[in-house]
């Protein structure tokens, strides 16, 4: 029995430490909702994560980017469907003229009405989307991954192509013009409609792609999630264990404060 060194106490203390350095991880945890409050808790898993979270963040930016080329491609659909509409009635005004019952007083009226619908296809043309032309014959480049190595080429379309300038600079102003408008515009609606179909396939892809990353985040976060998020009621039964150990070390340690007062009696 000695008084000036008190080994259980010493043993009982430290015991106490590590029991309340438990409890305090497992209270971060549980308030974190995270299994790496600090590195060392593991650090491979911590690099792992790192990476996946980085990931992540770049597939969802990609999916961002394919959702803002699908608005483009919807937009360009439809700006296309009222140049449809345009070329539809630009091929019934052709037949109109062609009218031999009609003079050409009656047809430059009809002819009137063919010239601003022309123009309208023309200025159609123009149109941009955010700055970006949607009808130059340019084509753009649509990042479809997180590592923005594989891009998706958006086939481009060209409302400025010889087929329609060629319908919208026709005339009505003669049963033999309006023959010649008729076959230009009736070209024009073939190439808008091949143009329509692209647009349409270019969706279909964009979409294909958009769902393909939407995927693969998932997994992502399904696979980060098993490295760094706590599960609770594993960790809430740690929690109740490091607590119980936490007060009967204390106890413990009291009673082993105590133990070195019974030398008093052998002094007494």
């Amino acid at each position: 029995m000695v008084i000036n060194t008190n080994y259980s106490a010493l043993a009982s203390s430290r015991q106490l430490g590590e029991s309340q350095t438990l409890l305090n991880r497992s209270l971060a945890r549980l308030s974190s909702g995270s299994k790496l409050i600090n590195p060392s808790d593991d650090a491979a898993g911590f690099a792992v994560s790192t990476r996946f979270d980085a990931q992540i963040n770049r597939t969802q930016a990609a999916v961002d980017n394919i959702g803002n080329a699908i608005s483009f491609s919807q937009t360009q659909d439809g700006y296309l469907k009222k140049v449809a509409k345009a070329l539809d009635r630009m091929s019934e005004l052709s037949m109109l003229a062609q009218d031999n019952t009609k003079s050409d007083t009656d047809r430059s009226l009809y002819n009137t009405e063919f010239q601003n619908l022309g123009a309208f296809v023309n200025s159609t043309a123009t149109r941009d989307f955010n700055g970006v032309s949607m009808f130059s014959g340019a084509g753009i480049q649509v990042t479809v991954n997180s590592e923005a190595v594989s891009n998706f080429n958006y086939t481009s379309i060209d409302l400025g192509s010889s087929t329609y300038t060629t319908a919208t600079g026709s005339t009505l102003t003669s049963t033999t013009n309006a023959a010649t408008a008729l076959t230009n515009v009736k070209a024009a609606i073939n190439q808008l409609a091949t143009d329509r179909a692209t647009v349409g396939a270019n969706q279909a892809a964009l979409n294909m792609y958009q769902e393909q990353l939407g995927v693969s985040k998932d997994n992502l976060s399904a696979a980060n999630s098993r490295i760094k998020d706590v599960n609770v009621a594993d960790e809430s039964t740690n929690f109740a264990r490091y607590n119980i150990l936490v007060q009967a070390g204390t106890a413990m340690l009291a009673q082993a404060n105590a133990s070195p007062q019974s030398a008093l009696r052998l002094l007494g």
